[in-house]
Protein backbone atom coordinates (compact mmCIF):
# COMPACT_ATOMS: atom_id res chain seq x y z
CA UNK A 1 0.00 0.00 0.00
CA UNK A 2 1.27 3.51 -1.07
CA UNK A 3 0.76 5.08 2.34
CA UNK A 4 3.90 6.01 4.77
CA UNK A 5 4.55 8.39 7.98
CA UNK A 6 7.06 11.41 7.03
CA UNK A 7 7.69 13.99 9.66
CA UNK A 8 5.04 16.39 10.15
CA UNK A 9 2.61 13.70 9.00
CA UNK A 10 1.04 10.68 6.48
CA UNK A 11 0.68 10.52 3.19
CA UNK A 12 -1.44 8.36 1.87
CA UNK A 13 -2.11 7.33 -1.79
CA UNK A 14 -5.94 6.49 -2.52
CA UNK A 15 -8.05 5.09 -5.66
CA UNK A 16 -11.70 5.79 -5.16
CA UNK A 17 -15.10 4.50 -6.84
CA UNK A 18 -18.45 6.54 -7.24
CA UNK A 19 -20.74 3.91 -8.02
CA UNK A 20 -24.67 4.69 -8.99
CA UNK A 21 -27.89 2.64 -9.01
CA UNK A 22 -31.12 3.77 -9.46
CA UNK A 23 -30.15 7.39 -7.98
CA UNK A 24 -28.49 6.11 -4.78
CA UNK A 25 -24.34 6.40 -4.09
CA UNK A 26 -22.39 3.39 -2.57
CA UNK A 27 -20.97 4.38 0.59
CA UNK A 28 -19.12 2.69 3.07
CA UNK A 29 -18.08 2.99 7.14
CA UNK A 30 -15.07 0.80 8.95
CA UNK A 31 -16.36 -1.04 12.11
CA UNK A 32 -15.74 2.07 14.96
CA UNK A 33 -15.66 4.95 12.50
CA UNK A 34 -18.01 7.67 12.88
CA UNK A 35 -17.66 9.22 9.43
CA UNK A 36 -19.00 7.09 5.74
CA UNK A 37 -16.67 7.26 2.75
CA UNK A 38 -16.79 5.91 -1.05
CA UNK A 39 -15.63 2.76 -1.22
CA UNK A 40 -11.97 2.11 -2.81
CA UNK A 41 -8.38 1.36 -1.59
CA UNK A 42 -4.79 2.38 -1.88
CA UNK A 43 -2.94 1.55 -4.32
CA UNK A 44 -0.35 -1.26 -4.31
CA UNK A 45 3.43 -0.66 -5.96
CA UNK A 46 3.26 -0.97 -9.37
CA UNK A 47 -0.52 -0.87 -9.76
CA UNK A 48 -2.39 1.33 -11.76
CA UNK A 49 -5.17 3.17 -10.13
CA UNK A 50 -7.74 1.31 -12.41
CA UNK A 51 -6.19 -1.97 -11.30
CA UNK A 52 -6.61 -0.50 -7.54
CA UNK A 53 -9.90 0.07 -7.94
CA UNK A 54 -10.90 -3.04 -9.62
CA UNK A 55 -8.95 -5.44 -6.84
CA UNK A 56 -10.64 -3.41 -4.26
CA UNK A 57 -14.06 -3.74 -5.29
CA UNK A 58 -13.73 -7.72 -5.57
CA UNK A 59 -11.85 -7.75 -2.36
CA UNK A 60 -14.65 -5.79 -0.22
CA UNK A 61 -17.87 -6.41 -2.12
CA UNK A 62 -17.24 -9.94 -3.72
CA UNK A 63 -18.44 -8.30 -7.11
CA UNK A 64 -16.02 -7.40 -10.44
CA UNK A 65 -16.79 -3.72 -11.16
CA UNK A 66 -16.39 -1.70 -14.57
CA UNK A 67 -13.96 1.30 -13.69
CA UNK A 68 -15.10 4.14 -15.94
CA UNK A 69 -14.36 8.05 -16.06
CA UNK A 70 -12.05 9.76 -13.86
CA UNK A 71 -13.95 12.36 -12.10
CA UNK A 72 -11.78 14.47 -9.84
CA UNK A 73 -8.45 14.12 -8.47
CA UNK A 74 -8.53 15.37 -5.10
CA UNK A 75 -5.56 17.02 -2.86
CA UNK A 76 -7.51 16.05 0.77
CA UNK A 77 -5.53 17.55 3.65
CA UNK A 78 -6.95 16.41 7.30
CA UNK A 79 -6.82 15.60 10.45
CA UNK A 80 -6.70 11.70 12.02
CA UNK A 81 -5.70 9.63 14.40
CA UNK A 82 -3.82 12.64 15.78
CA UNK A 83 -2.40 13.24 12.83
CA UNK A 84 -2.27 15.46 10.07
CA UNK A 85 -2.63 13.64 6.57
CA UNK A 86 -2.16 14.26 3.24
CA UNK A 87 -3.84 12.55 0.79
CA UNK A 88 -3.72 12.12 -3.23
CA UNK A 89 -6.57 10.34 -4.43
CA UNK A 90 -8.28 9.69 -7.89
CA UNK A 91 -12.11 9.75 -8.30
CA UNK A 92 -13.45 6.97 -10.90
CA UNK A 93 -17.29 6.27 -11.36
CA UNK A 94 -17.68 2.49 -11.50
CA UNK A 95 -20.29 0.55 -12.15
CA UNK A 96 -21.42 -3.11 -11.20
CA UNK A 97 -22.76 -6.07 -13.71
CA UNK A 98 -26.10 -5.21 -15.19
CA UNK A 99 -28.85 -7.45 -13.10
CA UNK A 100 -26.15 -8.17 -10.09
CA UNK A 101 -27.93 -8.48 -6.94
CA UNK A 102 -25.82 -5.49 -5.64
CA UNK A 103 -27.86 -2.83 -7.03
CA UNK A 104 -31.48 -4.54 -5.26
CA UNK A 105 -29.43 -3.80 -1.95
CA UNK A 106 -31.64 -2.14 0.90
CA UNK A 107 -30.51 -1.22 4.08
CA UNK A 108 -27.03 -1.81 5.23
CA UNK A 109 -24.85 -5.13 4.02
CA UNK A 110 -21.99 -6.05 5.25
CA UNK A 111 -18.38 -6.29 3.48
CA UNK A 112 -14.96 -7.41 4.50
CA UNK A 113 -11.58 -6.54 3.24
CA UNK A 114 -8.55 -8.20 5.19
CA UNK A 115 -10.16 -8.61 8.60
CA UNK A 116 -11.66 -5.67 8.66
CA UNK A 117 -15.45 -5.21 9.00
CA UNK A 118 -17.18 -2.72 6.77
CA UNK A 119 -20.82 -1.63 6.60
CA UNK A 120 -22.00 -0.93 2.89
CA UNK A 121 -25.27 1.07 2.36
CA UNK A 122 -27.22 2.74 -1.16
CA UNK A 123 -27.98 6.07 -0.29
CA UNK A 124 -29.95 8.20 -2.18
CA UNK A 125 -28.28 11.32 -3.37
CA UNK A 126 -30.67 13.88 -2.46
CA UNK A 127 -29.58 12.78 1.24
CA UNK A 128 -26.46 12.93 1.18
CA UNK A 129 -26.30 15.93 3.25
CA UNK A 130 -27.86 14.05 6.39
CA UNK A 131 -24.82 11.29 5.97
CA UNK A 132 -21.65 12.28 8.06
CA UNK A 133 -19.69 11.79 4.24
CA UNK A 134 -16.25 12.68 4.15
CA UNK A 135 -14.48 13.88 2.35
CA UNK A 136 -17.30 17.07 2.54
CA UNK A 137 -17.44 18.47 -0.69
CA UNK A 138 -19.05 14.81 -2.08
CA UNK A 139 -22.30 15.68 -0.30
CA UNK A 140 -22.81 18.34 -3.09
CA UNK A 141 -20.46 16.96 -5.68
CA UNK A 142 -21.92 13.69 -5.90
CA UNK A 143 -25.74 15.52 -6.72
CA UNK A 144 -24.12 16.78 -10.10
CA UNK A 145 -20.68 14.85 -11.44
CA UNK A 146 -18.45 16.67 -13.56
CA UNK A 147 -18.61 16.25 -17.72
CA UNK A 148 -14.53 16.34 -17.68
CA UNK A 149 -11.88 15.44 -14.92
CA UNK A 150 -11.60 18.02 -12.21
CA UNK A 151 -8.73 18.57 -9.88
CA UNK A 152 -9.72 19.49 -6.25
CA UNK A 153 -7.56 20.72 -3.34
CA UNK A 154 -10.02 20.27 -0.07
CA UNK A 155 -8.59 21.69 2.97
CA UNK A 156 -10.68 20.73 6.56
CA UNK A 157 -13.92 21.71 4.57
CA UNK A 158 -12.52 24.24 2.30
CA UNK A 159 -12.97 23.67 -1.16
CA UNK A 160 -10.98 25.08 -4.35
CA UNK A 161 -11.05 24.04 -8.10
CA UNK A 162 -7.66 24.14 -9.18
CA UNK A 163 -8.58 22.98 -13.20
CA UNK A 164 -11.14 21.40 -15.13
CA UNK A 165 -10.73 19.33 -17.94
CA UNK A 166 -6.88 17.79 -16.55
Amino acid sequence: MISFDLEGGRFNYRIVGVALSKNRVLIHQELGEEFWTLPGGRCEILENARETLARETVEELGVESEVGDLLWIVENYFKREGKRWHELALYFSISFPEGHEIHDRSGPFKGVEEGTDLTFQWVPREELSEWNLVPEFLKDRLTNLPTVTEHLVWTDSKERVIRRDV
